[in-house]
């Protein structure tokens, strides 16, 4: 039983470090692109880039265990929830600050 835990603890915690490296290189991509000299280059390349180590990783951490792969995909879902819930917080914050301001005046 504890060795089963740890065969799906494992992948689980792949999956969260595949997820900070997708989304970590997705926020560099974006803050990158604005001055960029070929944008376009840049997002493709980014995209196939980060592609390419997420899938490389699902396969390696999976182990050929179709249980393993849905952990690890959980635990990179979990930070895809993580980051978006955390991407939008400045702006609700900022909303609110002009909101303020406005009402101030």
């Amino acid at each position: 039983m504890m060795n089963e835990v740890f065969n799906l603890t494992l992948p689980f915690v792949e999956g969260i470090i595949l997820g900070v490296i997708f989304f970590l290189g997705l926020l560099w991509t974006v803050k990158k692109v604005v001055s960029a000299k070929q944008p376009a280059f840049l997002c493709l390349g980014s995209f196939f880039l980060r592609m390419a180590i997420v899938l490389a990783g699902f396969y390696f951490a999976a182990g050929g265990h179709w249980d393993r792969l849905l952990v690890c995909f959980f635990g990179f879902i979990i930070v895809r929830c993580i980051v978006t819930r955390l991407a939008s917080l400045p702006v609700k914050c900022q909303t609110l600050s002009t909101k303020e301001s406005e009402d101030a005046s």
